[in-house]
């Protein structure tokens, strides 16, 4: 393909997928939004109980002072 079928081609699909519109269903992001549950995963078993260390900044700072 030249570059000038190709760039058609490109601005073509760019142009589909800008003024794409799908159907929204407004009842399931209402739910979604209203939920009370939390789907968020338990991120407790990350944290790092021994990260009492500071900051190679604020160290650094801390000793100029």
């Amino acid at each position: 393909m030249g570059r000038g079928r190709q760039k058609a081609k490109h601005t073509k699909v760019a142009r589909e997928l800008k003024y794409y519109s799908p159907e929204t269903n407004y009842s399931e992001l209402e739910r979604e939004l209203t939920s009370k549950s939390s789907d968020e995963p338990d991120y407790s078993k990350w944290i790092d109980d021994e990260d009492d260390e500071l900051d190679p900044f604020q160290a650094g700072e801390q000793k100029r002072a």
